[in-house]
């Protein structure tokens, strides 16, 4: 039974690691976003850190309509990284659970 448990606790630590190592991938993983004209262009990582906006000329001119799209272009782009990261840390943690009767947590 001890040693059952040490090799739990080995594969908690290596699952642990492994979620670390995703997180630090997932810094390198870009997601495009575009207003539906196209005006402005956003990419941000699966993390969800901004690293580019490119605002057409156009909208530059009417400082509200800007915010407005600023707003829902990064909120699409926030939404697919967010996806994204759940899915990648859910799939490599649900990998490197140990099988312990009664926790199936992740479904």
């Amino acid at each position: 039974m001890f040693g059952d448990m040490m090799g739990m606790m080995n594969k908690l630590k290596e699952a642990q690691k492994k979620v670390e190592e995703t997180k630090e991938r997932l810094n390198s993983v870009l997601i495009d976003e575009s207003s539906s004209d196209g005006k402005l262009k956003v990419t941000i990582t699966a993390n969800r850190t901004i690293k580019s906006i490119s605002i057409d000329d156009e909208l530059l001119q009417d400082k509200e309509m800007l915010e407005d799209y600023l707003i829902l272009t990064l909120n699409k782009a926030i939404d697919k990284a967010t996806s994204v990261n759940e899915a990648e840390i859910a799939a490599v943690a649900k990998a490197g659970m140990p099988n312990i009767p009664g926790m199936d947590m992740f479904k």
